[in-house]
């Protein structure tokens, strides 16, 4: 598995162009969760970006998205790795 890739992309979100980077696999699922809902990929992502915090970045605030929305769609696990810590 190599490492992953990168790539900018851009969007018009409420009349004002934007930018971010995302991997590849953040970008497929945001297009998933989209087609899922029956939205747009721009909608999608201007839902995000209104509620993310004013201090964070869309990249960072994408990302979380898509792994908050796949937590939600899995049960829980209780088994943590072993010898992996928070710092």
């Amino acid at each position: 598995m190599g490492a992953p890739v990168i790539r900018k992309h851009s969007a018009t979100l409420h009349g004002h162009r934007t930018s971010f980077s995302l991997e590849d696999e953040f970008w497929e699922e945001l297009k998933r969760m989209a087609t899922d809902r029956q939205i747009s990929i721009a909608g999608l992502i201007a839902e995000v970006d209104d509620a993310r915090p004013p201090d964070s970045n869309l990249s960072s605030a994408l990302r979380v998205h898509v792994l908050r929305t796949l937590q939600q769609a899995s049960p829980p696990s209780h088994d943590r790795k072993a010898g992996v810590e928070e710092a």
